[in-house]
Parts: structure tokens; sequence; C-alpha cells
């Protein structure tokens, strides 16, 4: 935001030089960016904040009096002017078009009032794209001798304004004034960050400083002079939507007069970076720069047309939102745009006859204040900013007032907005207030106030402010005080929407005192308080636990966006697959339209992060944790269950000279994977079932199910999905697991046992069973009958061919056993192998490969 200087002291005396005030704001949390003088020196030491603009002469850019204009005898495009300057009449020879009327008229009845840069005096040149300076110096133009320049604000770095040049008020000093004196000026670029929104305006700095400095602040003048009717009888306001629009008010002006705004004003508009237009809309941003409030005036006329012709009497305004289909042909479009289709969240304000604007954000065309204006409707209203925010979005609109609302304005506001405007108008204007103002405001705020303990201040800080600097810095920044003992009962002003209630307003209280009171004057110190006592976080233990196997594995973890769209989602499903129907979690206010919901998967966004990579990279091994969000019945809150997500593709190891073409990975790859990582967990008893999945290849899909706990689906992605995702690699596998399941079976700890003191006897049998049976229902039953002296059971082969007989296969095992007692003897041996092919044989109907 750009604060002029002269503007801020309007409200607070500033006597710190420039560069003292830059950093004091800067150091309380307005930083600023920048500092462009305007016509006054330039600081010698370079601050910390970037310095532009450009020193006037004293003597010899000065304040004059425009005398006579005279047409140029040889040019059609120049004219011949002659100026008092303070030292006598000079002339000088211009083409500005804003002095063409008075050409030929003779002397001016009243002189005008200018700027006039003499012989010597240093200007920019505003015929370039990057004004330079230029030297003042005498010329014969066309024949005639020029002296001196009348100057544009361009020429004289104040703004970009070139279009003809600068007419002083008549309350201007004499000819002959230093101009410095008169319109010299600093300007302050302030960042306003979204704390600090509240200062988005000319008042909130000056509340900064003054609270900064211990100078008196003034208030503005809500003073109105209306002499009018009742402003009752001439319109009605109807809130439909109070959540949305918690305020509105509005005042009327009659028989005002269109025309330019004063130079002051005018002036103050271009140096805080906004276009002067006439004297009613000027007005409605120098109120929204100045306290913060955005206004919209209304032709009165033209509602009083649409509410004749709606049948109504007197004209309605309703703030609603729209109807099906309705669209809004707003100020900022061109003759060439379509009107825009509003979205069904979208607040208006409208009358019988149709909509007007958007609230909040920007005026239609219909209403819009024109030349041919006689009577003027203000409106001052408070919109939740939310919806400002998701508006503005949506509808691509960057307006100042938008920017405002959208960060919040309290509804208070919204009447001294209209007094103050409502006057300035009538003085610049001219016209008649109609008494009174309709004030709509069905959802009154209540007054937020915080009981503050002043050893708090001192226990936050580790340093004691005295309590006549906490009351004198909170009174400064209009909070209200009552001394209650050892606290203070503070009430929040109106215009802090940052400050919140119970311990959070406390600690919001403290941050507002420290700021003030200085965060370069607090020492550092030791923490007095006790050491809160350590306890362990065991979800985050095992997360870590499961990331750093992973890891080890040979994975990469990645973190993708909680935000997504249904649309991207989709992406992961065959599609002839069913669509996914379980409800979304919707942002009321989504930073784009690619982050508007919350995710159900997270497979998805894995596959997009491969999609990301696939040119770059042979292979890919890639993991995430991370949480899912499923909307519950009748909860407000959904339910955020946390989800492993794996993805392998491509190389199974890298190219060298001795494998130039490595094979892809598939299935067994990322079997592996999980094997190793639930052994290394001492999961429970697993199993791999058959499966079919969306999204996954048929008759390549498993479940995996863990202490009789299913824990998800993984195999390889369906080739359909693969495409979709424009994927190079033969096979991708994937899986996404319930991290919560899996973390119920890890146990808080397992047995172990001593390092073996016998040796093992390993034993391979070959089995012949059905070519439907599961090897691991096989290998249950063998475990089952080993018993304890069975140590390992390991498939190393399935066989199918001409020594099977048909409907059949063989599967062999390695077997280990191993006592802790002693060596194993041959017998032991024999009797553990009768067992468990007796169990093979009465349970499976499995023989032994001969």
């Amino acid at each position: 935001m750009k604060v002029p200087l002269s503007w801020l002291r309007e409200y607070v005396d500033v006597d710190q030089g420039p560069e003292a005030l830059a950093r004091a704001l800067t150091f309380a949390g307005l930083e600023v960016e920048g500092l462009h003088f305007v016509g006054v020196p330039l600081p010698e030491s370079a601050p910390e904040a970037k310095v532009t603009g450009l020193a006037w002469d004293r003597d010899a850019v000065v304040v004059g009096d425009l005398l006579e204009v005279e047409a140029h005898p040889d040019a059609e495009r120049l004219v011949v002017a002659r100026v008092e300057a303070g030292g006598g009449v000079l002339t000088t020879v211009t083409g500005a078009p804003n002095l063409f009327p008075y050409a030929g008229r003779g002397p001016l009845e009243t002189p005008l009032k200018v700027a006039v840069a003499t012989e010597g005096a240093t200007v920019l040149d505003y015929r370039q794209r990057d004004p330079q300076p230029r030297r003042i110096e005498r010329a014969a133009i066309r024949g005639v001798e020029s002296v001196c320049s009348i100057c544009s604000e361009k020429e004289l770095g104040i703004s970009d304004a070139h279009e003809g040049v600068i007419v002083f008020d008549a309350d201007a000093p004499p000819a002959g004034t230093p101009l410095a004196d008169y319109a010299g000026d600093l300007v302050i670029d302030v960042q306003i960050t979204p704390n600090m929104a509240r200062d988005a305006c000319i008042l909130g700095v000056a509340r900064e400083v003054a609270a900064l400095t211990g100078a008196a602040l003034r208030a503005p003048d809500y003073e109105v002079m209306a002499a009018g009717p009742p402003v009752e009888d001439k319109i009605r306001i109807e809130i439909r939507e109070p959540d949305l629009n918690p305020r509105f008010t509005a005042t009327l002006l009659e028989g005002v007069a269109i025309g330019p705004s004063p130079y002051w004003l005018q002036r103050r508009l271009r140096l805080a970076g906004m276009r002067p237009i006439n004297n009613i809309v000027d007005v409605t941003n120098y109120v929204m720069l100045e306290l913060g409030q955005p206004l919209h005036a209304f032709d009165y006329d033209v509602l009083v047309e649409r509410a004749e012709r709606a049948g109504g009497e007197p004209p309605t305004l309703i703030t609603r939102l729209p109807g099906p289909k309705e669209a809004l042909r707003t100020l900022d479009l061109t003759a060439d745009d379509p009107p825009r289709r509003l979205d069904d969240f979208t607040i208006l304000v409208a009358d019988r006859a149709g909509a007007l604007s958007l609230g909040g954000i920007m005026g239609g065309e219909e209403s819009e204040v024109s030349g041919r204006t006689t009577r003027v409707l203000l409106e001052a209203a408070a919109w939740n900013f939310i919806n400002i925010r998701r508006t503005t979005r949506s509808q691509q609109i960057d307006s100042e007032a938008g920017y405002r609302f959208s960060r919040g304005v309290h509804p208070e506001q919204a009447a001294r907005g209209n007094l103050r405007g409502i006057e300035l108008m009538r003085r610049l204007a001219g016209g008649t207030v109609a008494a009174g103002m309709v004030d709509e405001y069905p959802r009154p705020a209540p007054a937020v106030v915080v009981e503050l303990p002043l050893a708090e201040i001192e226990r936050a800080l580790g340093l004691a402010i005295p309590r006549a600097e906490v009351e004198r810095i909170l009174r400064a920044l209009e909070f209200g005080i009552e001394p209650a003992g050892d606290l203070l009962r503070v009430t929040v002003p109106d215009h802090r929407l940052d400050v919140g209630e119970g311990v959070v307003g406390i600690a919001d209280l403290i941050e507002e005192i420290s700021r003030i009171y200085g965060y370069e004057r607090i020492p550092e110190t030791q923490i007095a308080d006790s050491i809160p006592p350590q306890r362990g976080n065991p979800e985050l233990e095992v997360e870590e636990r499961v990331r750093d196997l992973l890891v080890d594995l040979g994975l990469q973890e990645v973190i993708t966006y909680r935000l997504t769209t249904p649309e991207a989602e989709t992406r992961a499903r065959p599609p002839a697959a069913p669509a996914d129907e379980r409800p979304y979690v919707t942002l009321e206010n989504p930073t784009s339209q690619e982050r508007r919901v919350l995710r159900h998967e997270l497979l998805p966004a894995l596959l997009e992060v491969a999609e990301r990579n696939a040119r770059q990279r042979p292979a890919l091994a890639l993991f995430e944790i991370g949480q899912v969000f499923l909307p519950r019945d009748g909860d407000p809150l959904p339910a955020e269950p946390r989800r492993l997500a794996l993805l392998l593709a491509g190389e199974r190891e890298p190219r060298s000279w001795d494998r130039p073409a490595p094979e892809p990975m598939d299935f067994y790859d990322l079997k592996g994977v999980l094997d190793a990582l639930l052994a290394d967990l001492h999961a429970g008893e697993v199993r791999y079932e058959p499966a079919r999945g969306v999204g996954f290849h048929p008759g390549r899909c498993a479940r995996l199910e863990v202490a009789g706990r299913s824990l998800g689906l993984f195999g390889e992605v369906h080739p359909e999905v693969r495409a979709a995702y424009e994927l190079p690699y033969a096979a991708v596998l994937a899986a996404e697991l319930d991290f919560e399941a899996l973390a119920a079976a890890i146990p808080d700890r397992h047995p172990i046992r001593p390092l073996p003191r016998y040796p093992a006897v390993y034993e391979d049998l070959a089995l012949v069973v059905d070519e439907a049976l599961a090897a691991a229902a096989v290998e249950t039953e063998i475990r089952d009958a080993g018993g304890e002296l069975l140590r390992a059971v390991e498939l190393f082969d399935v066989y199918r061919g001409e020594q099977v007989a048909p409907g059949k296969k063989s599967l062999a095992y390695r077997l280990t056993y191993q006592s802790d007692e002693g060596t194993l003897t041959d017998q032991a041996v024999a009797e553990l192998r009768r067992r468990i092919l007796e169990r093979l044989g009465g349970a499976l109907g499995a023989e032994l490969r001969q």
C-alpha cells in the first residue's frame, strides 16, 4: 500500500525522518519496501528500503500563475502561454491539451495555478517509457522563444499522468512559492501482510505510528450536513443472506453536479496508486483508502426507473444469491466481453428487476454513476470474507474493494464509512443529503473482551514491561482498558478482527504489546518455566520406523498434495470401472480449481508423480504415508485414516556392461518389498489372497492380510490406467494399504532367540498337489505339523509338465530343522518328515513326488 506522508499527517504528527519512520514501521510488522520522494531532497545515507524520486530545485520549480494562453502562430498543436513565476512574466510553448480551451480568450480573469520549471531546473522527460532527467533550457520552438516549462505530474515524478499540465486548486500559494513547500511529499510503500490487513488504509497506518511514537491520533470527521427529507422514504433494504451480508447501510445525495475532483484529492489518489475518475467515484476510493471501508455509489434515478419497471416503489436493494444462469455486466468488462456468469455462491446486490453488482467486489454497468447522474445512493456494507475471497478467485476479479473485504472488514465500520463518504460528496459535488441513514444490521457483531493477566506478559516475554506502558500501548491502539486488580479487562476495537478470545486473545494482546514496545528491546533470557514432561509419540514413531525401512529397501518418499479434484482421482480408474460415489470434503475457498477437494486415495497422486518423472528415470520406487479424508454421516468432520502407498516401475537393476537389457520389475518385486517390510516390523501371520481391485490388472492383484486383518490390495496397475498416465514402463506395480491396520499389527515387543548352538538339518520335499491349491495352504500345513523344530520353510520350485499328471503341479520346499537342546538325529528328522507328509496327505491330498 502506498501511503503519502502528507495524508498520514492529517491523523498523526510525524516528527521522525523518513529512514527512522520506515525502520519503526518495519520492526512493528509493516514492512516498508520503498520510499518515493516527490520533490523533497532524497536522503544522503541509503536506508534499508528502496529509494526513488526526484528532488525539485527550490528556486527553479515553483508555483506559477497562468495569465494568458494564445494560439501558436506557426503550429496548430502548440500554444503560447505566459506565466508569472515570482520574478516577472515568462513565456513558454506547450502542447498540453488542457490549455487549448483557454487559447485566444485574452488575459484570464482568474489566473490558473500551475507548476512552473524555470530555466536550469531538472525535470523528467515524459516522452520516454523510462523517464530520464532533463534540464530546462531556453529555446526557440517554431519561431517562438520558450524560457520555462509548465509541468505535468509525470515530469515532476508525482505520477504517470501526462495528458495535461497540473492545474492546482485556487487556494494554492502565491506565484514564486517553492513547489516543494506546497506539493512536495514522501510516499511510503508498505507491504501489508495478511495478519496486518487492518492497516490497508491511511488511518490504520496512522494508528500504528501514533502507538509507536506516542503522538495523538486524530479521528476523521463523521459529521454530516443532512437537510433533505428522510432517506427511509427513498430506499429500502432487504438482506436475504445475513451470514454473507451481516450489515448494509445506504444514504442519499440529491442535486449533485458530476465533474472533476479538486486537485488535492486527485493528487492523493494518484500518489496512492489510483486513477481519478470524477468527484463521486473518487470519494468512494478516497474513503476506502482513508478508512479501509469500501463504498459503492449507485445512480439513484436508474434504481427508480428499474423499480417502476418492476412495479415497486420506492426502490428496494436486495442482497441475495444468484438465480439459475443469472449473469451480470460489471464495470471492468469491455464492450466485447460477455456478461459474467454468476456462481451459485456469489452474494449480489440486486433489486426487483435483477442484479446490480457483485457484493463487496465490483459494481454493475447499468447503475454506475455517469455524467448524467444527479442523485447518488451511497452504499457501505459488510460481507463474509470467505465468500468474497471465493468469488474473486472464481470470477478472476482483482479489485481494491475485494482485496479488503476478502481479508475482513468489521460491520461496525460500514456506518462510519458511509457518513464520511456522503459528506465528502456533498462538499465536492454539491447537493443535499437526505436525513438519516438506512441501516439493516440483522447480525450485530458482539464485542470481544479479553482478561489479560499482567503476570502472563512477563512470563511469555521474559521481560517486565511497566503496567503504565502496557496500558499506554493498548490505548494507543484503541483497545478499551478496564483495570481489575492484577489483570486488565481489555475490550477489542471493532477494526481488530485478528484478536481472538480467551487464551488465544491473551496471546494476541501480548504480541501487540511486544510489537509496539519493540522486539529489538526484548533481551534474550533463559526459560524460567519447568520443562514439560517428555512423552513418546507412538503414532509418529511407527511412521518413522516404516519410512526408515522402506528407504533401506531402496524406495524414495514423496509428499503429494492433500487437495485434488474428483477428475484427477478418476484417472486412476479404468473407463469401464464404476464411479467413486463417496462424497468429497470440499473447500469453501480453494486456492485454485485444481485444489478444491480433499483426496480419497493416495495412489492417484503417486501415479501423477510417476507420470512427471517417467521420462527422466528408467526406474521408479516411490512411497508415501499420508491421510485421506472420508466424510462421515452425522459428523461435520471427516474421518482421516492414514494410508501407505507404494509404486514400483521400470528396470529391476541398473544397466551395465554385463546387463545391457535389464528385466523390468514385476508383481513379485512389489511382493518382495512387502515381505521384507513386514518381516522387519515383526508383524503377525502374513497371508496373500487373489483379489480383484479397481485400477488393478485382473489376475495380477492380491489382498494382503496380517494377523487376520486386511491391509489392502497390491498388484500390477491396469493397462488402461497406465495408458491414462502415459507411463512408458512395461508394468507399473502399486499398493495402497491401511496404515492404521498395519500399525495395529506391529507388536510393542517381539520374542528373540539366542544364536543357535547346534547345527541345522536341511531337507527338500517335492509334493504333487492339485493345480488349484494355493502354495500358502501347503506352507501352513507344513509349519503346523513341523512345530517348534521346523525353523524355516521356503518354496524354491514350481513344476508343471510331463512328469506330473494333468491337473496337478509339483511344489518343492526346502525345510530347515533345528533344536536348541542338541543336534537332531536321523531318527528325529525322519519322524518330523513322516508327520509332515501324513498331515499334508490327510489335509490336502498331497503326495511325495517320486
